[in-house]
């Protein structure tokens, strides 16, 4: 399979031009078509595993069953954890440390992933109502399929938002998510909204319920 180099950039999470700086400085396998700089998946992975960078990252990812046969929410969760008594002036911190625990990415990923949450409009916190929100990294990601994580934030104090919520009630309960891929992004932003209005997830998290609880509905 070969992979472009908006493709390769977006895995590694830096600029093409360091793709390109690979390339003439370390002898990161390529071959040109037509203009074009493509690359053989299998190649660049040994050279990143060999270079240090890992290789199973975004595009590079193989693909891996938990999320090819649909999005099971549950170990996603487990994955990302539920975070009591977090204060608000805290929540950023809390978003890089539970990127830390993101499987299937190179340390350099998430480092990268830490570095943008920490940055000014990194996190977009989308309030959705009854003080619950949904934030997650405001830029495009590409991580690859097995790669994911849900964490449940209940707030000591209330977060302050850009925007005031939609019915007003100050934001304290957050899901953090992120997903593989921004098609599967909107996928889980969806499931997350419904999951919130139908079924006993809402109720539970409002009523603090034990974490086996939450993780099982």
């Amino acid at each position: 399979m070969y992979l472009n180099l908006v493709q390769i950039a977006e895995s590694f999470g830096v600029a093409e031009k360091t793709v390109e700086d690979w390339i003439r400085a370390d002898g990161m396998p390529h071959l040109e078509d037509r203009g074009r700089i493509l690359f053989d998946r299998a190649q660049v992975s040994h050279w990143a595993a060999v270079h240090g960078l890992g290789g199973a990252s975004g595009f590079l990812a193989p693909a891996a069953p938990t999320f090819t046969t649909g999005w099971q929410l549950e170990p996603l969760l487990a994955a990302g954890g539920i975070w009591r008594g977090v204060p608000a002036e805290g929540v950023t911190e809390i978003f890089v440390r539970i990127v830390d625990q993101l499987p299937g990415t190179a340390p350099a990923i998430r480092k990268m992933l830490g570095q943008r949450l920490r940055g000014p409009g990194g996190v977009t916190v989308a309030p959705v109502g009854d003080g619950f929100a949904l934030p997650h990294p405001s830029a495009r990601i590409a991580l690859g399929r097995d790669s994911g994580i849900i964490a449940l934030l209940l707030l000591r104090d209330p977060l302050p938002t850009p925007e005031p919520p939609p019915d007003g009630v100050p934001v304290t309960r957050l899901f953090f998510f992120l997903a593989p891929t921004p098609r599967a992004h909107l996928d889980l932003l969806g499931r997350l909204s419904r999951l919130l209005t139908r079924g006993p997830m809402h109720e539970l998290v409002v009523r603090g319920a034990p974490d086996a609880e939450i993780r099982a509905a």
